[in-house]
């Protein structure tokens, strides 16, 4: 998968200590991520490195915007996006299933994938009603749900 490379850190050749890093979680990232609710967006994901022998410690930044359907209209949503986390990525022979706090990869891989972990931080950062403000979501739409609406109370009241 091309784009894991794009949201990839080759580790192997860095020293001990600390590193910053850029990526930007675009439409491309989220086409990419198959059955996703997003529909695109523009998120900026700073990573903070400290690599030592046996693990990396990274902490992440992220902000920006996704679109996501309208919980209320059903039309395109701007969802802003904020979210501050951490990960420790361990080096073992053994690799072992992430656990949501620790990921496990060969110290022969070279390089790290952030690419499941940066799509499953935004999702974890959408808040759980997606609407528009007040005021933003489509007249049409919302007068179409009122109109069924007064239609089931009025067959609920002659049954």
């Amino acid at each position: 998968m091309e784009i894991a490379k794009r949201y990839s850190i080759a580790y192997k050749g860095l020293k001990n200590g600390h590193h910053e890093f850029d990526f930007k979680a675009d439409g491309a990232f989220f086409e990419a991520m198959e059955n996703s609710d997003i529909k695109g967006g523009d998120c900026d994901v700073r990573v903070t490195m400290e690599r030592s022998e046996t693990m990396l410690e990274l902490s992440f930044a992220i902000e920006g915007y996704v679109i996501c359907e309208c919980d209320r209209c059903l039309e395109d949503c701007k969802v802003p996006i904020e979210y501050d986390g951490e990960l420790l990525v361990k080096f073992s022979a053994e690799v072992r299933d992430y656990d949501g706090e620790v990921m496990w990869i060969s110290p022969a891989d070279g390089e790290v994938s952030l690419t499941q972990y940066i799509y499953e931080s935004i999702v974890l950062a959408l808040p759980y009603s997606r609407v528009h403000n007040e005021g933003e979501c489509d007249p049409d739409m919302l007068a179409r749900f009122t109109v069924i609406s007064e239609e089931e109370q009025s067959d609920e009241v002659e049954e």
